[in-house]
């Protein structure tokens, strides 16, 4: 009996030192091993964590050490880029409140309506860019910055038919940021995307996708259409229209217009102005306060199957004056005779085949006044080429 207790004593020892001599915070050969790693200044290996002590209700005591001893970390890279995309960036987005009159259709009263939007600071001069329907019908507008201080705007110039509108404020040069213009050229399906806007008044609220789609069209207003649109699966709703689209090197590639919905908010389908376009009708915008398209004098034609078919011409205008023909008027007694047959039929500008009316106008307005263009016609059967320069509009 004595034996067996004298073993069980001794075996009770044997644990208790093995576990004194082993223990990280007693030996004092894993304490010399911590203070030559800290002295040579090796990797120090921190104990495990310990699960947050359990507070009221069993929530997590914010009292614990791991609530405030968090371990140190860094920006992964793509967060990296989103983080400097915000940040150089941002300060050149603007907030737009926009105040108009609604009328009451049973009272046929009128009352005040508040409209929000985004915009991009274009200059150091106080130019802002936004899109046309953001300001359509506002009798007030204001903007306000990065800041928070806000400043009344007035309307510079607009482009209804490509849904853009440049306003200015009057701002020290230091207080604005604008944003730098890219090369549309270079985009490509796949390529990361930013948007920068105030959704549902939200201010500078940053949004990352991708480029759906290239030379997407969009028909606006007066059934014109748009080329050259960028598709995009990026969050746009409300309050993001005239905002920035930035590619990951946080330059301007196109402004944030529309979305495909039909609840009127994100449904991962959003379109937006290519920055080529957009350049073009800004300059022209702050230098002569609207956009001077180039004339080349076809009031209207006939769309067919083979092309288009002129059905008048202006008077004296550039194509009229380049030899081109429209139909053949007679006036017999009380009646007009039209002989359609003597018209011109456009087949190719500069090369380029003629299927619409809206294919042939958004040709002639990527243009300048003065530019020479080449009309391929069918006349009497037989192919005619016709140089036009083209007039102005203004």
């Amino acid at each position: 009996m004595k034996m067996v207790s004298t073993c069980c004593v001794s075996a009770c020892v044997a644990s208790l030192v093995t576990l004194w001599l082993t223990s990280p915070l007693a030996s004092p050969v894993a304490q010399v091993r911590a203070q030559d790693g800290a002295a040579s200044g090796g990797p120090q290996l921190k104990p495990p964590r310990s699960q947050p002590q359990a507070g009221p209700a069993g929530q997590a005591d914010p009292s614990s050490p791991d609530q405030t001893d968090q371990p140190d970390w860094t920006l992964s890279p793509e967060e990296a880029v989103n983080v400097l995309v915000y940040e150089k960036c941002n300060r050149g987005v603007v907030n737009i409140t926009t105040k108009t009159l609604r009328s009451d259709g049973f009272f046929l009263l009128e009352g005040p309506s508040e409209g929000t939007g985004s915009g991009v600071i274009l200059d150091t001069q106080g130019h802002v860019l936004t899109n046309f329907h953001v300001l359509e019908g506002a009798r007030e507008v204001s903007v306000t910055l990065f800041n928070g201080k806000s400043f009344d705007a007035h309307l510079v110039g607009s482009d209804p038919i490509n849904d853009l509108a440049v306003i200015r404020i009057q701002v020290p040069e230091d207080g604005l940021h604008p944003v730098r213009f890219a090369e549309t050229g270079r985009l490509k399906v796949g390529m990361r995307v930013f948007a920068i806007g105030n959704p549902f008044g939200l201010e500078r609220t940053m949004t990352t996708g991708i480029i759906s789609s290239l030379n997407r069209s969009l028909t606006l207003r007066g059934n014109r259409t748009i080329r050259s649109i960028i598709q995009i699966d990026a969050a746009v709703n409300p309050g993001n229209s005239g905002g920035p689209l930035l590619n990951t090197r946080g330059e301007l590639i196109g402004i944030n217009t529309a979305i495909a919905s039909k609840t009127g908010q994100s449904a991962g389908v959003g379109f937006a102005i290519p920055a080529s376009l957009v350049n073009r009708v800004a300059q022209q915008l702050i230098k002569f306060g609207r956009i001077i398209r180039p004339e080349i004098g076809i009031q209207r034609v006939y769309e067919t199957d083979d092309g288009l078919l002129i059905a008048r011409l202006t008077p004296n205008g550039p194509a009229e004056r380049a030899g081109l023909r429209g139909p053949l008027r007679q006036r017999r007694g009380p009646f007009l005779i039209i002989d359609r047959s003597q018209a011109d039929l456009i087949i190719e500008v500069d090369g380029k085949l003629v299927n619409s009316a809206d294919d042939f106008l958004s040709y002639i307005e990527s243009k300048h006044a003065g530019d020479m263009v080449n009309l391929t016609i069918i006349r009497g059967g037989r192919k005619v080429n016709i140089p036009v320069e083209l007039g102005s509009d203004g």
